[in-house]
């Protein structure tokens, strides 16, 4: 089991950065995948960024050259580090975690959130 705790969303004008953090139960070196997921409204919840246990990274083009996903092993934590905000970025974001075991993976989610970019 992992516990997942996002902190860092808020109010922010277009242009403008903001940074979210995840703080997670056990050692990231115990969970093979991090990343971020986001929702809008009225919409399916999409990938965003992933690292994996051995840092190998992976963005959704909507994030590429704006957004850098880093994980500190020392803290258990994974940021995602979000500049450029336009107001399509504007959602609920989920820290999520991937363990797998054997063939099956497990999925973990934080509960989310809210980041909201003004026009």
């Amino acid at each position: 089991q992992v516990q997942l705790v996002e902190s860092g969303g808020g109010l922010v004008q277009a242009g403008g950065s903001l940074r979210l953090s995840c703080a997670a139960s056990r050692s990231l070196f115990s969970i093979d995948v991090m990343g971020w997921y986001r929702q809008a409204p009225g919409q399916q919840r999409e990938l965003v960024a992933t690292i994996t246990r051995g840092s190998i990274i992976n963005y959704a083009d909507s994030a590429k050259g704006r957004f850098t996903i880093s994980r500190d092993n020392t803290e258990n934590t994974v940021s995602l580090q979000m500049s450029t905000l336009k107001p399509e970025d504007t959602a609920v974001y989920y820290c999520t975690a991937r363990l797998f075991r054997g063939p099956i993976a497990y999925d973990y989610w934080g509960q989310g959130t809210q980041v909201t970019i003004s026009s």
